[in-house]
């Protein structure tokens, strides 16, 4: 018995070995205009397999496409379609460059501090204090989301005071929302809810 696992490996195992050993078939195929047929039969019956895609774009010459890389481009037949060219197929895509940021504290992550210095160019008034709150509540749920238990708003207050440099302006009365439906320990920042406009 021979298993599948003994057997050349499938180019396009969607397909099935049926219709690889077709291929192969049709690549040995001498006369010309009977290799032709073969391959738009072969290209039918790869359209009945996938049918529920036959709505999708150039679905056809998608067709072409697979029949022309199972016969590894050896197949020597007039393409209705300008096949796609191995090289693209077998092309590593270029490594993408990671962006190497010093980030302050991380758990904050590089926009939190990117907007507090926003915040900081801005003139003193009702725009600085509302982006300020903002992030104040944003570094908040950032750091709940990083560490339940070291939730504190005293933490996160000095935080954006260390930040901004000990000018963080705040509106009046400004209480920090809180971070989610009561899972939030009742102790957590205690006697830090309000935190004043400094003068």
């Amino acid at each position: 018995m021979t298993y599948n696992t003994q057997r050349e490996k499938l180019i396009m195992p969607e397909y099935g070995r049926v219709i690889q050993e077709m291929v192969d078939h049709c690549l040995s195929l001498e006369d010309r205009a009977e290799r032709q047929r073969c391959a738009e039969t072969i290209v039918d019956i790869m359209a009945t397999m996938t049918e529920d895609q036959n709505q999708q774009p150039d679905y056809r010459h998608k067709l072409w496409d697979q029949l022309a890389i199972m016969s590894d481009y050896k197949l020597d037949v007039d393409y209705p379609y300008e096949i796609i060219q191995k090289d693209l197929i077998t092309a590593k895509p270029k490594p993408l460059k990671y962006p190497m940021q010093r980030i302050r504290y991380r758990h904050y992550g590089h926009l939190t501090e990117a907007f507090i210095q926003k915040a900081k160019e801005l003139p003193e008034g009702t725009e600085r204090e509302e982006l300020t709150a903002m992030m104040a509540n944003y570094m908040k749920r950032s750091l709940y989301n990083w560490n339940r238990d070291a939730m504190d708003e005293r933490k996160v207050y000095a935080d954006l005071e260390e930040y901004m440099g000990g000018e963080a302006r705040l509106p009046e009365h400004f209480h920090f929302a809180s971070v989610s439906s009561g899972h939030l320990p009742d102790n957590a920042g205690a006697g830090s809810g309000k935190k004043k406009k400094k003068k």
